[in-house]
């Protein structure tokens, strides 16, 4: 399975410029001019993906509380702009589907990051499973999740589609972990990558993803490393 993978891929969509996971920052970074977007993906309570990063609405909602005790109609009735800056007041908390249509309206592909709470790891995999099956998108989708359990459901159930493991530091076994689930690719945390690393992931055939650099420099070095893709809250900066 192959897949092409811009250089750069804005972060929570172009989280330095608009509020992150929201359908505004999908469409700032294809306003920079970035051709890929990455958001996280997590259950409401009545089981519809939707994009979150936190397990609690704190942060990035004018609400309080664990993100997925909220029905989606809960949640639709929440600011998720306002925290940013006021210009982008009553923005919306996305469904997936949602993120999935904008995307293909725009032509950017998208890294869809899975990000299960404990116990719900197969019911997160199915619901993903079934919006991207039944989504008319004609843009390339990377699935990835920290999660080796949801990647395990996702290998079984969307076979079709691209998937990464997602690692903070790259584990002594990851050869053999890409190799079970068939990825493409392996994306971490760039401050814990090695140019040995790199080189040696590199030489293994698989693509390598480095989150999340907001300096040019950095992601200079990355690419001199090898490192094929970086993800930036500032895509147009690098």
């Amino acid at each position: 399975m192959t897949i092409t993978i811009p250089k750069v891929i804005g972060h929570r969509g172009a989280a330095g410029y608009a509020p992150e996971n929201t359908l505004a920052s999908i469409r700032k970074a294809a306003e920079l001019g970035a051709r890929w977007v990455e958001f996280d993906v997590m259950l409401s309570q009545d089981e519809v993906p939707i994009l979150m990063h936190d397990d609690t609405l704190n942060r990035t909602t004018n609400d309080q509380g664990p993100t997925f005790k909220k029905t989606l109609s809960d949640l639709k009735k929440l600011d998720a702009g306002s925290w940013f800056d006021e210009s982008f007041v009553g923005e919306a908390v996305p469904t997936l589907k949602e993120a999935l249509a904008l995307t293909d309206l725009l032509g950017i592909g998208c890294n869809v990051e899975v990000k299960p709470m404990p116990g719900n790891h197969a019911q997160i995999a199915s619901a993903v499973t079934e919006v991207i099956k039944g989504s008319k998108t004609s843009v390339a989708i990377l699935i990835s999740s920290f999660s080796e359990a949801v990647i395990e459901s996702l290998y079984r159930d969307l076979s079709e589609t691209p998937k990464a493991l997602l690692v903070e530091k790259i584990p002594d076994d990851w050869r053999s972990k890409l190799q079970k689930w068939d990825c493409v690719s392996l994306n971490c945390n760039h401050k814990h990558l090695t140019q040995e690393q790199a080189n040696t992931i590199k030489r293994a055939g698989y693509q390598l993803l480095c989150y999340t650099v907001n300096e040019p420099e950095s992601a200079a070095s990355l690419f001199g490393w090898g490192v094929d893709t970086i993800f930036s809250d500032y895509p147009d900066r690098v």
